[in-house]
């Protein structure tokens, strides 16, 4: 059980606590029709993967695999826990049973008309409720062939303006279940759509903010939507605010405006418009903050590389004093993606600037571009890190002839 490991191994589990299969504390028992129990995260992957499925005790066929929650068995391993709590073992807690399916549809059905706001709201809330429980719940629903079409419909009303909790829920309901291309592409050729995300971005609820910034994400499929969305007015200004204050502290603001705004500046010409909007010394910000995961990192730090290759991206990367220590620091820190995106940001910005060659040196960027050269990085990393370090050699105060003993020439030559 996790978090108990340690002291399962001491205590002695009675026996029909233990799922037959994994032979570990059940945490959700489960019955099946031949009357045996099992752990529910034991049983379902077997049942699954049998085309005849069959008891694993018994070895009998299952007509039903209908899985029947034993709550009797459930109460009795949790009063288990609790009286075992002074040996280190956490009391269970109680699963959430998995939505029904034609619960599941039944909210689906209730989004189309002629279903009254107050009728949609609620259904929308259940199902964001469901979605959050399990990827089990999540998978079911996103099977449901109206579903996605309902939440573009409510995203994009003909008439009545929906409630914000409303926008909020249907927001988060499409990041969990992404619009096809087909759909994703459609919304971004109607101008009036892209304006009405647009507005979305500029709306008065942190929640609405960051759902939309997810849903430009979703949208920027292709060229041609990266494009319109980048031509419409607003919505790369609206991402870039997602990632600074007061809508970066939101929980889900970085990934989402990370995501985004990457998604935007694969498109050569949103890059200027990103530069311009402050994309850059947002992100910078990004990987100076606590709150910045691994995969926030790297997109970051994928973004700040495609804005250097325009000139007012570099222009404004160069002016923030930050960029280059946080660059040198992300060289071999966070990934090897993430290592490749820094060394190449830090190449393009040396290579405009002697000052930041000097801060280079001065933030260790030496020391971990030789690292990086003798490490086992990719090509392009390895190249991107060659290229620099020629640059930054330059600028050191006695840096040594290329000819020298020290080594230099040989690692640049790897």
């Amino acid at each position: 059980m996790p978090g108990s490991v340690a002291p399962l191994e001491t205590v002695v589990v009675p026996v029909h606590f233990r799922c037959p299969i994994s032979l570990e504390l059940m945490r959700d028992p489960v019955t099946v029709c031949s009357g045996q129990t099992y752990d529910r995260s034991s049983i379902e992957p077997w049942l699954a993967s049998a085309d005849n499925p069959t008891c694993p005790v018994t070895r009998l066929p299952l007509a039903d695999t209908t899985l029947i929650p034993n709550h009797n068995l459930r109460r009795l391993i949790q009063e288990w826990c609790v009286a075992h709590r002074s040996d280190g073992v956490d009391r269970i807690p109680t699963p959430k049973q998995p939505a029904d399916p034609s619960l599941v549809s039944s909210l689906v059905q209730s989004l189309q008309p002629p279903s009254s706001d107050a009728v949609v709201s609620s259904s929308l809330r259940r199902l964001k409720t469901l979605a959050l429980d399990s990827d089990k719940n999540r998978a079911l629903i996103s099977q449901n062939p109206s579903l996605r079409p309902s939440l573009v419909s409510l995203l994009f009303p003909s008439s009545s303006d929906p409630s914000v909790d409303a926008i909020s829920d249907t927001l988060a309901l499409i990041s969990f279940f992404p619009l096809s291309v087909a759909d994703s592409e459609a919304i971004s050729a109607r101008p009036d759509r892209l304006t009405a995300v647009s507005a979305l971005l500029r709306h008065s609820s942190p929640d609405v903010r960051v759902g939309a910034a997810s849903l430009v994400e979703n949208l920027a499929v292709s060229p041609e939507s990266r494009s319109a969305l980048g031509d419409t007015p607003g919505i790369i200004a609206g991402v870039v605010a997602v990632l600074r204050p007061p809508t970066s502290s939101h929980p889900r603001a970085a990934r989402a405006g990370a995501k985004a705004l990457l998604a935007l500046c694969l498109a050569r010409p949103n890059r200027d418009a990103a530069a311009a909007e402050g994309a850059a010394g947002a992100l910078v910000d990004l990987l100076a903050s606590a709150g910045a995961d691994r995969r926030d990192a790297e997109r970051a730090l994928a973004t700040l590389e495609l804005l250097c290759r325009t000139r007012a991206g570099c222009e404004a990367l160069l002016g923030h004093a930050l960029a280059v220590p946080l660059l040198v620091k992300a060289v071999l820190r966070v990934s090897e993606r993430a290592t490749e995106s820094a060394a190449g940001a830090l190449l393009a910005l040396c290579r405009a600037s002697e000052a930041r060659q000097r801060d280079a040196v001065g933030a260790g960027a030496v020391t971990q571009l030789l690292l990086l050269v003798q490490s086992d990085c990719t090509e392009r990393a390895k190249r991107k890190a060659q290229l620099l370090l020629k640059l930054l050699l330059s600028a050191l105060p006695d840096h040594p002839a290329p000819n020298s003993d020290f080594g230099f020439s040989d690692l640049l030559a790897i």
